[in-house]
Parts: structure tokens; C-alpha cells; sequence
């Protein structure tokens, strides 16, 4: 395996008596998305602070790159898109990117192509001041990219974008991650990233309550696979019997079952193929994990 593009160990970052991050670790390896989720409070933004360089940790190590945050061959190696961009109002969005591509010495002759990226070809020679947050989310997107930096730090990067800019987004992280960046990224937006990222790192209360992809996280949590079955009229009782599980109304039915029993459940309704009408397969989602880990730390935390 390559050493990762960013290695966090053992991190702990105290603010007095407050503990904001405890003994926290993981690693992003090129061409990976992870996606860091977490209440507010729970730690995100000081774990992104110290990445950069602009928090000394109490404890702990990182990695970027192979180098210490905040010198410059870090600052080289890392980009960052906060929730909220500004850019000078009265320059243009070409300008933005002429000015950054100059203080990280990247060719100016890719300006257009990162416009075009992020859809804001048509508005390239407008003034930023007249963008909507959108646009300038998208600008701060490609701003980002300047340079094909080794790691991408996103905070709530969708922030301000409609479900198509979204999508297009994503696409955007997609190719960065498959030319070999790494990317973390911070979002409350669970449902939006749960197909989006290739791990998940969950925080609560400073501590990483889990880390690992949407299968592991789910098999880890014990969380059921539940099947939704639609019988036709006046079948329902009789699947029930059979099968348990429980009635939602007069023809319909939902059981749990592990992931590794849905296959033979599937089976024996199978058997039943000329009373039903329908089945859906739900598979437990990034917001049934997360609320999952939640309510363990919660509980930990009362003991």
C-alpha cells in the first residue's frame, strides 16, 4: 500500500480545559474520498484548522503529504473550499483564478478548462459581485482545483448549490479523486454523500466514534436490511403469518432481516411470486448509520 496523502495519529487539540479532538486517527490515501460527518460542536472544523497548519496539536501527529502542516511544502500539497467563499467583488471570475494560479505558480493556460468545469464559462468575465452564492461556491470549487493540489479539504463544500449544481459538483470531485487526489470533505447533507465518498469518519464530541466504508459501518452497527413487500388484495394476512415481520396496511408488509439472511428471505418470497405485487429492498443509509454511532457515544458518554 502508498503512504497515505494524509495521516492523522493520536490527535488530540485542547482548548484550556476543553478537549475538542481526543486521540483521533485516520488516514486518506490518493484517489480516495472520505467524508468527515459529525454534529456541529463535534470537532470538523478544528480537525480541518489543524490540517492547515493553523492549530498546534496537544498531542498527535499529521501528515500532508509527507510533510508537517503549515510549512510549504504542506501549503503546496493541500487546497481548501470553505462553506462560505469571498472574493474581491469588483474583479472578474478569470481574474480570481489568474490571481490564485499566481501564487501557486500553475499555468494560467488552465484557467478555461476549471471554468468550464464548474459551469461558469458564460460568467468568466463578469464581476464576482454580481454571482450568486452558487456561482461563487462554484468559483471557490475551481479555485480549489488550481495547480491539481495532492489533497482536497471540502467544507460543506454544496453549500448554496441547487440539486443540479450539486450533481455537477460531485462530478467535479469524482475526476480530481480519479487523477489521484485525495479528498475529505465535511458535510451535514448525508444522503447526498452516502454514494458520493468511498469511506465515512464519524465524529462526536471530539472522539471518531467509526470510520470505514457504508458496508463495514452498517455490519459494524448490527442495522438491518428491511424488505417491503406489496400483496395483492387481501394476501397480506397470509404472508404475515408466514413471514412476520410488520403490517404497515392492508396489503403491505416490511421485514428485517441481516444482510447476510436476505438473500434466503428473498428466496421464500420468491415462493409466494403470484400474490405479490411488489418488493423493494432498503438497505440501511449513511443517516440510519450515523444516528447509529450517535446515540452510542451518547450513551457512553452518560455512563
Amino acid at each position: 500500500m502508498t503512504d497515505p496523502i494524509l495521516d492523522i495519529r493520536n490527535l488530540s487539540v485542547s482548548f484550556g480545559r476543553l478537549r475538542a479532538l481526543d486521540d483521533v486517527s485516520f488516514m486518506v490515501a490518493a484517489g480516495e474520498r472520505l467524508a468527515l460527518i459529525g454534529h456541529n460542536g463535534a470537532g470538523k472544523s478544528t480537525l480541518f484548522k489543524a490540517v492547515l497548519g493553523f492549530l498546534s496539536p496537544k498531542a498527535g501527529a499529521i501528515s500532508v503529504a509527507g510533510h508537517i502542516p503549515g510549512t510549504d511544502a504542506a501549503r503546496i500539497a493541500i487546497t481548501y473550499l470553505p462553506e462560505v467563499v469571498a472574493f474581491p467583488r469588483s474583479l472578474s471570475g478569470r481574474e480570481v483564478l489568474a490571481y490564485f494560479s499566481g501564487l501557486r505558480n500553475a499555468p494560467k493556460a488552465q484557467i478555461s478548462d476549471l471554468l468550464d468545469r464548474v459551469g461558469l464559462t458564460e460568467a468568466a468575465d463578469r464581476a464576482v459581485g454580481t454571482y450568486s452564492k452558487g456561482m461563487r461556491q462554484r468559483l471557490g470549487l475551481a479555485q480549489a482545483l488550481i495547480g491539481a493540489p495532492r489533497l482536497l479539504l471540502l467544507d460543506e463544500p454544496t453549500s448554496g448549490l441547487d440539486p443540479v449544481s450539486r450533481h455537477d459538483f460531485y462530478e467535479v470531485i469524482a475526476e480530481a479523486a480519479a487523477r489521484g487526489a485525495a479528498v475529505l470533505l465535511s458535510s451535514h447533507g448525508l444522503e447526498e454523500i452516502q454514494s458520493r465518498t468511498d469511506r465515512v469518519a464519524i465524529l462526536s464530541g471530539g472522539s471518531l466514534r467509526a470510520v470505514g466504508t457504508m458496508e463495514d459501518l452498517a455490519r459494524e452497527a448490527a442495522l438491518p436490511t428491511t424488505i417491503r413487500v406489496t400483496a395483492l388484495q387481501g394476501e397480506a394476512d397470509r404472508l404475515h403469518s408466514e413471514l412476520g415481520g410488520r403490517r404497515l396496511n392492508g396489503c403491505r408488509l416490511e421485514i428485517d432481516c441481516t444482510p447476510e439472511a436476505k438473500l434466503a428471505l428473498l428466496a421464500r418470497l420468491g415462493t409466494h411470486r403470484d400474490v405479490l405485487q411488489d418488493i423493494d429492498v432498503a438497505a440501511p443509509g449513511l443517516d440510519d448509520i450515523y444516528r447509529h454511532h450517535s446515540r452510542r457515544s451518547d450513551m457512553e458518554e452518560s455512563e
